[in-house]
């Protein structure tokens, strides 16, 4: 159990990834394991490096915030104060065949791309390295948020002879361009939140400790939750900016009318222009 964010977390069904709501409907997922990829014991912290029994809690969480109506953000984090996530198992991969290797892949592959699809926004809070898989991992968010001096990032996984095969080579030339997508993973190097704030990588770099910035982290995406923000808006704006660059312009022009046209029919919709007409603060439902 963890009781970080001022909420109760509790353990998924492989006891590698930590999950509790708050009041006001933010779900928390917390990664939690060992190097080998096991659950933590006694008071022992990350480095969160995952499995295919992380990867099963992960994608169960996931869906368990989707089809939660009152939740409308969704935080991943990492235990402790050093690691976000250390990416997989090294021990685990050297202990299985090539072909469960391959179905890892796919798997995480499938549960990643779902929290791109949930229609939820999800927040990264990168309390410490994310590094390999972790960063795969934390790409799939759509804001970045890291702790000041909390650790680096990047996909060495060049020096394992291998890529980084659970969407890395996809995600971070989508990000930060193929040139330097493609540099970083040849060579290996890891770099600091602050050169990921440069590319845009790294939305929000803060400073504190890792108790406030749990803490601020909750704070700002409070600013997400009902009645601050139509959750419907949210999600097909979410829809269009990632659905939206893999296809023509013109068809993501197309898309993007008939989100807007799904939106205009919405009770949020009516609220948010009579708010702004009446000159009073909107109060979203959800509808």
């Amino acid at each position: 159990m963890s009781d970080m964010y001022g909420l109760t977390l509790a353990p998924m069904a492989n006891h590698l990834v930590n999950y509790g709501v708050t009041d006001n409907g933010i779900a928390v997922i917390e990664l939690a394991a060992n190097s080998d990829g096991n659950p933590l014991e006694g008071d022992s912290m990350g480095p969160n490096c995952y499995t295919h029994g992380m990867m099963s809690d992960i994608d169960d969480a996931i869906i368990k915030a989707r089809f939660d109506d009152e939740v409308t953000v969704m935080i991943l984090t990492g235990n402790g104060e050093k690691f976000f996530s250390a990416g997989a198992s090294i021990s685990m991969l050297n202990s299985v065949t090539p072909g469960f290797k391959y179905n890892f892949c796919l798997h995480a592959n499938e549960t990643l791309s779902r929290l791109e699809q949930t229609p939820k926004l999800v927040i990264a809070a990168l309390n410490g390295h994310a590094v390999g898989g972790g960063l795969e991992i934390a790409m799939a968010a759509d804001i970045r948020i890291a702790r000041k001096n909390a650790g680096k990032m990047g996909l060495p996984e060049i020096n394992l002879g291998v890529l980084a095969g659970t969407g890395g080579t996809a995600r971070l030339t989508r990000l930060i361009g193929k040139a330097k997508a493609l540099e970083y993973m040849v060579t290996g190097e890891l770099f600091s939140f602050e050169d990921g704030l440069e590319m845009n990588l790294i939305n929000h770099i803060w400073e504190g400790d890792a108790t406030s910035f749990r803490q601020d982290i909750l704070d700002w995406a409070s600013q997400f939750t009902l009645p601050n923000k139509a959750s419907m808006a949210v999600g097909n704006i979410k829809r269009s900016c990632q659905t939206g660059p893999e296809i023509p312009f013109e068809y993501h022009l197309a898309l993007e009318r008939e989100l807007q046209s799904a939106l205009f029919g919405s009770a949020d919709a009516k609220e948010g222009i009579a708010a702004y007409v009446e000159k009073r603060v909107a109060n979203f439902q959800g509808r």
